[in-house]
C-alpha cells in the first residue's frame, strides 16, 4: 500500500470503510473530513451520532489513528441545507450523466459560497442550472474536491449522495487522475521529480501554507514537458489534494508558478542576465496564477465505465504560453497541449 494512501473495499450504499495507511497518523475527526471531502462540523457530527467506528468499536474524534486501522462510516441521507441563490453565471460542461457532471472552471469563480463570495459561485451557478446537487458540506452541495479561485480547468460535481461519497472514497484511494499544466519560473534539473514535503499552515502567516516538519503528506509529481526561455511548462499530478499543494510544491523547490501573488511573489528577479527583461515582460502581461486543471481520468463510481476528460491551455494565459515558445509556440491554443503531447504522458 503506497505511503499516505488508503485502501477501500466494496461495501452497502451507506457505508464507506478503509483501512489507514501508514503516513496517516492525525486525529480521527481530521482524517475523516480529509478523506471523504467532509467539513470538520459533519465529521464531528458522524462520530458524535456514534456513525464512524475503528477496529469495530465506537470511536472518539480525538483518537489517534495508526498504521492498519480499519475506519467504518456510516453516513445518514442527507438533511438539505439553507436555500442557496440561483446565479446565472456561464458554465462549460465537458462531461455530464445522471450521476455527476465535470465542468471547466474559469480562473476567477469561487467553488462554493463562502465570506465575500455568498452568491456568485460555482454552486450558485449549478443551481441556476438546474443541476441536480448531492448534500456535500454545507453550503457546498455536489463539491467534491475543490479548485483555487485564481485556478482554472476541470472539477467533478455529484448529482447524489451516494456518487458523492464513492467519489469520495475514489479520491481517499488516490484513484482519480488529477493532472495540471503549468508556467513556472526557470528550468527542472531532471525531466521527472517528486516532490514529497509534508504541508501545515506557515507559522506566521495563518493565510499560507508551507512546507513543515510534522505536516500532513504531500506528494506531487512534475514532468518538465518544455522549456521556454526563463520558464518552463510542467505536467503536475497530484497524489494528495492539500491546501495549496502545487503552488507550495514548486515553491520550496525554487520554481514558483509564474504570476502567482502568494508563493512567487516578484517571481522574475529571480533570473538574471539577458532573460531578465523578458521575464519581467512575462510577469506583467500573466493576469493570474498559470496553473489549470487539464485532466482528469477515473473509474465512474456507479458505472464503472471509464471516464477521462481534458482542457485545453485556457485563453486568458495563452499569451504567456507564445509569449515563452516564441516561434515554437503550437499554432492554435485548443490543440496547444496536444501538440506538446501533454496528454501523452503516463497517467
Amino acid at each position: 500500500m503506497p505511503s499516505g494512501g488508503v485502501q477501500c473495499r466494496p461495501t452497502p450504499d451507506d457505508q464507506v470503510n478503509f483501512c489507514v495507511a501508514v503516513a496517516e497518523t492525525e486525529r480521527l475527526d481530521r482524517f475523516l473530513a480529509d478523506q471523504l471531502q467532509l467539513s470538520r462540523t459533519q465529521a464531528a457530527r458522524l462520530i458524535g451520532e456514534k456513525a464512524v467506528t475503528v477496529g469495530g468499536s465506537v470511536a472518539r474524534a480525538s483518537r489517534t489513528m495508526v498504521r492498519g486501522d480499519l475506519v467504518e462510516v456510516i453516513i445518514p441521507e442527507h438533511v438539505p441545507a439553507r436555500q442557496l441563490v440561483p446565479r446565472d453565471i456561464d458554465l462549460r460542461v465537458v462531461h455530464e450523466d445522471e450521476h455527476l457532471a465535470v465542468i471547466d472552471k474559469p480562473a476567477g469563480l469561487v467553488v462554493h459560497p463562502a465570506p465575500g463570495h455568498w452568491d456568485d459561485t460555482l454552486v450558485n451557478a449549478l443551481v441556476a442550472r438546474g443541476t441536480t446537487l448531492s448534500g456535500g458540506a454545507a453550503g457546498r452541495p455536489g463539491i467534491v474536491h475543490r479548485l483555487d479561485r485564481d485556478t482554472s480547468g476541470l472539477i467533478i460535481v455529484a448529482k447524489d449522495d451516494l456518487t458523492h461519497r464513492r467519489l469520495g472514497a475514489l479520491i481517499a484511494a488516490r484513484r482519480i487522475s488529477r493532472v495540471y499544466a503549468a508556467m513556472v519560473w526557470g528550468h527542472l534539473d531532471e525531466d521527472f521529480v517528486t516532490i514529497e514535503a509534508p504541508l501545515a499552515r506557515h507559522p506566521r502567516d495563518r493565510k499560507r501554507m508551507a512546507v513543515v516538519a510534522g505536516g500532513r503528506s504531500a506528494r506531487t509529481d512534475a514532468i518538465q514537458v518544455a522549456r521556454c526561455g526563463s520558464v518552463s511548462l510542467l505536467r503536475l499530478e497530484l497524489h494528495s489534494g492539500r491546501t495549496h499543494q502545487i503552488r507550495v510544491h514548486l515553491e520550496s523547490i525554487g520554481h514558483p508558478i509564474v504570476g502567482d501573488p502568494v508563493y512567487a511573489g516578484g517571481g522574475a528577479k529571480r533570473i538574471s542576465g539577458s532573460d531578465h527583461l523578458a521575464a519581467r515582460r512575462l510577469e506583467e502581461q500573466t493576469p493570474r496564477q498559470a496553473l489549470h486543471a487539464a485532466l482528469l481520468a477515473f473509474r465512474h463510481p456507479i458505472t464503472g465505465a471509464d471516464v477521462r476528460v481534458t482542457s485545453p491551455w485556457p485563453e486568458d494565459l495563452w499569451p504567456l504560453l507564445t509569449g515563452s515558445l516564441g516561434a515554437d509556440a503550437p499554432p492554435e491554443r485548443e490543440t496547444a497541449l496536444t501538440d506538446l503531447r501533454f496528454f501523452d504522458r503516463d497517467e
